[in-house]
Parts: C-alpha cells; structure tokens; sequence
C-alpha cells in the first residue's frame, strides 16, 4: 500500500530535502510509524507523545485534501493511492482593536 505524503519545507531536513515521500500504512498512526524508520524525528515533530499521541496543535495534516481532526484524527483510515498532506499550522493577522495610528477596517 503506498500512500504519498507530501512534507512542509520545515520538516524536510528530515526528509533530505524531499517534497514528497511514499509510506505505508492502514492508519495515519501506523504510517507516522512507517515514516519515522526511514526519516527518523519525523514523527515527534507531528505527535505529541506526551499528549496520548495525538496530532500536535500547529500541525494540520489532510487526507485527500480533507483535515484528519474532522475524521478519526490520528486513527483515520488509509488506503492504498491516498495521499496526505502535512502543513504547519499559521497564525496571525490584523489586531482586534486598531492600533493608535491605524485607521479601523
């Protein structure tokens, strides 16, 4: 079963530089497994171990473009063909109040 995943520029030291790396796996647990044995501290830098191994907070992952938290997060199915995407999550943007020299929106 191959599944494509594709990786964020933060994490591709992991990866030697790579954009996209194939696993295997039934559950997106059992290819976070998958992946550590080939790019090792992939996947503490996406599972919060000390969290009952659930996704970190600023990590988004997608499978097939839909967001795992929505499914079964970090027990979601795969199948062979999936392709997941992990992203760092952003934050930011313009204050809830205006700055002084700002005029509001």
């Amino acid at each position: 079963m191959a599944i494509e995943v594709r990786i964020p520029t933060i994490l591709r030291t992991y990866t030697d530089g790579a954009k996209a790396v194939e696993g295997t796996g039934d559950t997106l647990a059992a290819l976070l497994t998958d992946l550590e044995t080939r790019h090792t501290g992939i996947r503490e830098r996406i599972v919060d171990a000390g969290n009952g191994d659930q996704l970190r907070r600023f990590v988004n992952v997608y499978l097939n473009d839909e967001d795992v938290r929505f499914l079964d997060g970090i027990s979601t199915k795969l199948s062979d063909g999936d392709s997941v995407t992990i992203l760092p999550a952003v934050a930011g943007g313009a204050p809830e109040t205006p700055m002084p020299d700002m005029p509001a929106l």
